[in-house]
């Protein structure tokens, strides 16, 4: 497989050989089910689709029942495509865990961050306070200007503004894999990953 839906549990430190602290995510891989296998002669590519977790079956329509009920599943919480590799042969209800990756492996990890909520120029973009003295009145953290007076006579598209922040989908690229836990399926991942423990994560093989 390349790649694998996990969950995020928690940061932690572990000690490398060497005796030196290197801060770790703990992310649970797996175990994911094939549960749709895509080839271009049906579907226009190749992709195998796979399953994870479980959600209450009140929550899962009859449309979603029928689909898993073909990889012998009752309910997923996640469903999620990934590239195939060519030449091998999947079949639905095959299962995947932790065991496809190795330690010192470099992966790609993509997930959700943590939403804000409404946030000023000064939190969402980095921009500097202005003076508190010289005549300026209660706009320390206001933005300033966003433009021009009689022309364009409009705010630029992407002009960077107060608004919602976080809730993105952020992909983090080249992050080691320094432990893994087999029996648990658990990943130990050089650094920090977006989002909350026990949010979802996609993790990718180079």
């Amino acid at each position: 497989m390349y790649g694998l839906i996990g969950k995020k549990v928690k940061m932690t430190q572990i000690f490398n050989e060497n005796g030196h602290v290197v801060p770790v995510t703990l992310v649970e891989a797996g175990p994911c089910t094939v549960s749709q296998i895509k080839e271009e002669k049906d579907n226009g590519y190749n992709a195998v689709q796979l399953a994870y977790g479980e959600k209450s079956k009140k929550n899962t329509n009859k449309p979603s029942t029928g689909h898993l009920s073909k990889s012998g599943l009752e309910t997923a919480k996640i469903l999620a495509e990934f590239k195939s590799i060519e030449d091998f042969e999947y079949k639905l209800g095959q299962q995947f865990d932790a065991s496809i990756f190795n330690v010192g492996e470099i992966i790609d990890v993509r997930a959700k961050s943590k939403g804000k909520g409404f946030a000023g120029t000064i939190k969402r973009h980095n921009f500097a306070r202005q003076d508190a003295t010289h005549g300026n009145k209660h706009t320390e953290r206001a933005p300033g200007s966003i433009g021009q007076a009689s022309w364009p006579s409009r705010v630029f598209k992407g002009m960077r503004m107060a608004g919602r922040m976080g809730s993105d989908n952020v992909t983090v690229k080249n992050l080691e894999i320094v432990d893994i836990d087999n029996k648990n399926n658990l990943l130990f991942i050089k650094g920090s990953i977006p989002g909350a423990n026990n949010s979802p994560v996609f993790l990718f093989k180079k």
